[in-house]
């Protein structure tokens, strides 16, 4: 549901919104206000490398990174471990996988988004803005005392993470550090046992 809301949310945004648009919601605190960028979560970017190069090899980090997550959610689904685990990863994974969608595709399906005019339109594929892995990530959620314009998606991945800071550290510490220390501790007494019968012999 949360990946569902938020590529519609930035479909709606990126199809209704010129680009720099400003809606208020609440008051003066909280608005709907359409960016594009070409970097990470909250609009940060890697400033050592060009454009599409930085963009290239983040989408590449990105796309390994969601499958090490879906991998790793799948096994504690398969373990049926903590839910509440379970669902923090879910945030995580959905949060992650919304971005790379903009990254993969939103450049060859939309038309860019000119500054203070019209909005963008849905074009044959291959014919928008940007080629495959260079799409920009939508962000339209304004907050007054928080720079960064974010999306739904770097919530998901930033509440993602809190809950398994707050609330499932012991579990997540149990089902990562415990599991790699003990395939550590197997692999070591394999070797051990490996070597006593050598000596035997």
């Amino acid at each position: 549901m949360t990946l569902l809301f938020d590529q519609w949310i930035k479909v709606y945004i990126k199809l209704n919104f010129y680009y720099g648009e400003t809606v208020p919601l609440l008051g003066e605190w909280f608005d709907l206000h359409f960016v594009e960028n070409p970097g990470m979560a909250f609009g940060w970017e890697i400033p050592f490398l060009g454009p599409d190069g930085a963009k290239i090899l983040l989408s590449v980090f990105r796309l390994v990174a969601v499958g090490v997550i879906m991998y790793y959610l799948l096994g504690l689904i398969k373990r049926m471990v903590s839910k509440g685990l379970i669902f923090s990863i879910s945030l995580i994974f959905a949060g992650a996988f919304g971005n790379i969608i903009d990254s993969l595709f939103y450049g060859l399906l939309f038309s860019r988004s000119p500054h203070h005019s019209f909005s963008a339109e849905i074009v044959s594929l291959g014919d928008g803005y940007a080629g495959f892995l260079t799409g920009k990530v939508v962000d339209m959620f304004s907050l007054s005392f928080f720079p960064p314009i974010f999306n739904l998606a770097d919530v998901a991945i930033s509440v993602g993470v809190g809950l398994i800071i707050v609330f499932q550290r012991n579990s997540f510490q149990t089902e990562f550090f415990n599991k790699k220390n003990n395939s550590i501790k197997d692999s070591n007494n394999a070797k051990g046992s490996n070597d006593s019968k050598e000596l035997a012999r």
